[in-house]
C-alpha cells in the first residue's frame, strides 16, 4: 500500500518500545509518544487464530518491526503496528483545530449526499441534515448497506467519511479510489494518522487523536474502555488547506 509505505517513510523510528496494550476495543503502543488504534474485536474473531502470534515477546522488538506489523493480515497484529505508527508521528498542532469529526462531517455534508464508512455514534444526528445518507459497514445496523454496495454510493458522494480503520484492515485504498475527485472527504477515529502525507492522496480532513496523559490512556485501553471512555486524549483534526475549513 502506497500510502502506507510513504507514511512510514516519513517516521522517525529512534525510539524505544516501552508498553504495549490490546484491550477488547482499543489497542496503545508507547513509544516516544503513546498511539491508539481500534482493536476491531467481532472482525478479528472471524479470522484464524491465535490472532496475535507473538504475546509476550511484542515489547523485544523493534520500533520498526512492530510497526511492520500494520501489514498483517491478523487485525489485533494490523493495530498494533497502526497503534505504532501513531505513537511516532509528531503531531503538528498548529496545522489543527479542536475540532471533532462529527461535526466537520456535519458542517460539509448540510444538505448533501454523504457516505459514510463505519456506523459512527453520530449517524443518526447525520441523517437530519444530509440531503442522503448511506453508511456502509461490516457489521451491519438496520439501514446500512454492505462492504459490497460501496461502489454504489461513495462515487455519488459529495462528501465521505472513512474510518480509519480501513487502514487496518488495508481497504484505504480502494476506498479512496471510489471517491469523485470533487469530493470532500474526510478520515477519522483513533486509528486515523494524524500526518499531512494523507493529503497526498486527496483527503481533505484527518480526525484524530492526540494522548495527552499516556499513563491515563493506557490504564483505560487495558481496562477495556470503549472510544468515549477513554480519558488523557485530545480530539484534533488537521486540514488540508491548514486551518480553513471552508
Amino acid at each position: 500500500m502506497r500510502i502506507i509505505e510513504e507514511l512510514l517513510s516519513t517516521l522517525n523510528m529512534e525510539a524505544s518500545v516501552k508498553d504495549i496494550r490490546q484491550g477488547l476495543f482499543h489497542t496503545a503502543v508507547l513509544t516516544r509518544n503513546c498511539g491508539l488504534a481500534a482493536t476491531l474485536p467481532r472482525d478479528a474473531l472471524r479470522q484464524e487464530q491465535p490472532s496475535v502470534k507473538e504475546p509476550g515477546s511484542l515489547l523485544k522488538k523493534s520500533v520498526p518491526e512492530l510497526a511492520q506489523l500494520c501489514y498483517s493480515e491478523s487485525i489485533p497484529e494490523a493495530a498494533i503496528g497502526m497503534a505504532t505508527i501513531n505513537s511516532l508521528l509528531e503531531i503538528n498542532e498548529e496545522r489543527c483545530l479542536n475540532l471533532n469529526a462529527r461535526d466537520l462531517i456535519a458542517e460539509k455534508g448540510k444538505d448533501r449526499k454523504v457516505a459514510i464508512v463505519g456506523h459512527f455514534p453520530f449517524i443518526s444526528e447525520l441523517r437530519k441534515l444530509a440531503k442522503e445518507l448511506w453508511v456502509i459497514e461490516k457489521n451491519l445496523r438496520e439501514g446500512d448497506f454492505t462492504e459490497a454496495e460501496a461502489e454504489d454510493f461513495i462515487p455519488e458522494a459529495d462528501v465521505v467519511g472513512i474510518t480509519g480503520t480501513a487502514f487496518t484492515n488495508h481497504t484505504i485504498e480502494q476506498l479512496l479510489e471510489l471517491c469523485h475527485p470533487e469530493a470532500y472527504v474526510v478520515v477519522l477515529g483513533d486509528t486515523a494518522p494524524l500526518s499531512p502525507v494523507l493529503f497526498d492522496y486527496g483527503i481533505g480532513a484527518v480526525s484524530g487523536t492526540k494522548v495527552i496523559d499516556p499513563d491515563l490512556a493506557l490504564c483505560c485501553v487495558s481496562e477495556g474502555a470503549t472510544y468515549r471512555q477513554i480519558r488523557g486524549i485530545r480530539q484534533l483534526t488537521m486540514i488540508r488547506n491548514g486551518k480553513q475549513v471552508c
